[in-house]
């Protein structure tokens, strides 16, 4: 490491040191790492992830800048004291790891190599990747079978009888009754001797006539 990239390195821990005690007045304190980053023999790549890991747990993640990280590792729920710290660049294992002491400071330069195998067994898992983009929506679906008819419902009660409505009006008067038969021929008169009744009736009042006609002339 050039004098200028450790002394860089240095002025990184003393600013990481300086953070006020009152940040972590309700947690323990942290264990703070600063270095350089190497993959494959060449400084990682700005933007590089470079994770610490504890009991194949990641615990602190940053990215590398001009081949250089900084991050410090908090305890979690369960006590990290003593326990071994692993690290990797850009997803590969780093040869180098630390114990967790609560409250330290260390300068550890990493370097991993890809298709490296940490000694002792396989490495721990990886961090996870990010969420991929949400999927476009889905066409809709079609239309499904109608449903069988529902049950018919039961017949309503009959109604109460209504009361009586008032008396209609008199109606208008009726027409005319159909003519009556003809009744039945009288008896026939005495024929010609009725006639001849007639004629003396006239003769006699003609008669009776002229004679009070002369009565009053004399």
């Amino acid at each position: 490491m050039t004098k200028t990239r450790f002394l860089t390195l240095v002025m990184a821990l003393a600013l990481l040191l300086a953070i006020p005690t009152a940040v972590f007045a309700q947690k323990e304190m942290p264990h703070i790492f600063v270095g350089t980053a190497t993959l494959d023999g060449a400084a990682a790549a700005d933007g590089a992830a470079v994770t610490a890991w504890i009991d194949g747990e990641q615990v602190a993640a940053t990215h590398a800048t001009s081949g250089e990280y900084k991050f410090y590792v908090e305890q979690g729920d369960s006590s990290f004291e003593g326990k071994t710290v692993s690290f990797k660049v850009s997803g590969v294992v780093a040869d180098e790891t630390a114990a967790w002491i609560r409250g330290e400071a260390s300068i550890l330069n990493l370097v991993a190599t890809s298709g490296s195998s940490s000694a002792g067994g396989s490495g721990a898992a990886g961090e996870a990747g990010a969420s991929g983009a949400k999927g476009a929506k889905g066409d809709t679906g079609a239309t499904g079978p109608a449903g069988s008819a529902g049950s018919a419902g039961s017949a309503g009660s009959a109604g109460s009888d209504g009361s009586a409505g008032p008396a209609g009006a008199t109606g208008a008067a009726g027409s005319a009754g159909a003519a009556g038969s003809a009744g039945a021929d009288g008896a026939d008169g005495g024929g010609g001797l009725g006639i001849i009744a007639l004629i003396v009736a006239i003769v006699a009042l003609l008669a009776a006539g002229g004679s009070y006609m002369m009565g009053r002339r004399a």
